[in-house]
């Protein structure tokens, strides 16, 4: 339930990058991807209101505020436009491979069965991310910078989920996160390098 509570205070709200974006001339950034992220803010939002609907089912509160959250925004204010994005595709996998996790591990109930719905959702987020930076990343020396920044944002997101996330992957006697949330990093990695869509090894969920 602290998890879950977390993650809904994570989906809540993304207006101020859709600001950013609607002034944004980077190449690769036009009518249809604004019109895109608006949706997927959207989206986001839905999620945020499904999670919440599941932390009052179990008899939870609603948080204002996670600190894993407010380091994810503060880590994107200090960035560049395209950097604050690659925290949001970093937050993507990290939201595929929890909730994938997860929902495995309640089955058919109805909280697993929502989660999976939410992976799905999250998957064509993924995808959304991966094809802007497939397009960033049309040269050589674009593709190793890439590799270098993805690989050092991706794995202080993965740090920290496990770390803040330990109570419940015990509580629920769920093993392997981290060997799950690394193939999915590795997996975006070569999607957007290479083109290459594959699945991480003990995936049974969720398709990437």
């Amino acid at each position: 339930m602290r998890s879950l509570a977390i993650f809904q205070v994570g989906e809540s709200g993304e207006g101020r990058i859709v600001r950013e974006i609607e002034r944004s001339r980077l190449a690769g950034i036009d009518a249809d991807y604004r019109a895109a992220l608006k949706l997927f803010v959207k989206e986001e939002g839905r999620h945020a209101r499904i999670l919440a609907a599941m932390v009052r089912e179990l008899g939870g509160s609603l948080r204002r505020t996670a600190w894993t959250d407010r380091l994810f925004v503060q880590g994107r204010r200090l960035m560049g436009l395209r950097l604050k994005l690659l925290v949001l595709l970093a937050a993507e996998v990290i939201g595929i491979g929890f909730y994938g996790l997860l929902a495995e591990r309640l089955e058919n109930c109805s909280i697993g069965r929502a989660l999976r719905q939410i992976c799905g959702d999250e998957e064509a987020h993924l995808e959304f991310h991966a094809a802007f930076f497939r397009g960033q990343t049309t040269s050589p020396w674009r593709r190793a910078l890439f590799s270098v920044t993805w690989f050092a944002v991706a794995a202080a997101a993965c740090a920290v989920v496990l770390v803040d996330h330990r109570p419940t992957l015990r509580a629920l006697a769920i093993e392997g996160a981290p060997r799950r949330l690394w193939g999915l990093v590795r997996a975006v990695h070569r999607r957007v390098c290479v083109g290459e869509v594959v699945a991480p090894a003990g995936r049974a969920s969720v398709t990437v």
